[in-house]
């Protein structure tokens, strides 16, 4: 493409040079434009101190960790101790605490029939052992320490009911009183005394 000079010499701005005939055989590039091994050393080197810093900085958690370790700590004498962190009666299953005496109660019933060392316990282990007990004390009843039935087994608390009479419903409807049903103004409440 062809420029159209204004005859003062200069072409236009925007059109670039034709420099196809320049050639120059001992220059492959530009020494002066980047500077490689600059750039490779930075890397290496930003490469090697992020290593540096890594292992100081895993140093230096295992040297903290270990100085937390070591420093053992006295509680204060006002501080509570395990058993009166616990909250009250009942506690829910698997909360520290809970099973307590149900424990000591089963560890000496495994011990008796256990050969070997115990058994690891299941995480159902709790409720499949308070629901034993419950089945028991629904079959056989419960006794306090003077061995008077607390909770009757299951029949014999049946019959015992039989004998004192279930109450009987009677087919008579109730008698709806006016002053017994609660108007829209009362929002459901009903009236405690007479007319108001």
């Amino acid at each position: 493409m062809k420029s159209k000079d204004s005859g003062n010499g200069h072409a236009h701005v925007t059109e670039t040079p034709d420099v196809s005939h320049i050639r120059n055989v001992d220059v492959t590039h530009e020494m002066s434009d980047v500077h490689t091994q600059g750039i490779f050393t930075f890397i290496a080197g930003l490469t090697v101190m992020t290593i540096v810093v890594y292992l100081l900085m895993w140093g230096m958690f295992r040297v903290l960790s270990t100085r937390e370790e070591k420093r053992d700590e006295r509680p204060s004498p006002m501080a509570m101790t395990g058993k009166e962190r616990l909250p009250p009666e009942p506690r829910l299953q698997s909360a520290p605490g809970f099973a307590e005496e149900l424990n000591k109660e089963v560890a000496v019933k495994e011990s008796e029939h256990a050969q070997g060392p115990p058994k690891p316990k299941d995480p159902l282990w709790e409720i499949n052992v308070v629901r034993t007990q419950w089945e028991s004390i629904l079959k056989n009843g419960a006794k306090d320490q003077s061995g008077k039935f607390v909770i009757l087994p299951i029949d014999d608390a049946k019959k015992e009911l039989l004998k004192q009479g279930l109450p009987v419903r009677t087919n008579e409807p109730a008698k709806a009183d006016s002053n017994d049903l609660p108007t829209a103004a009362s929002s459901g409440r009903m009236a405690t005394g007479g007319k108001q």
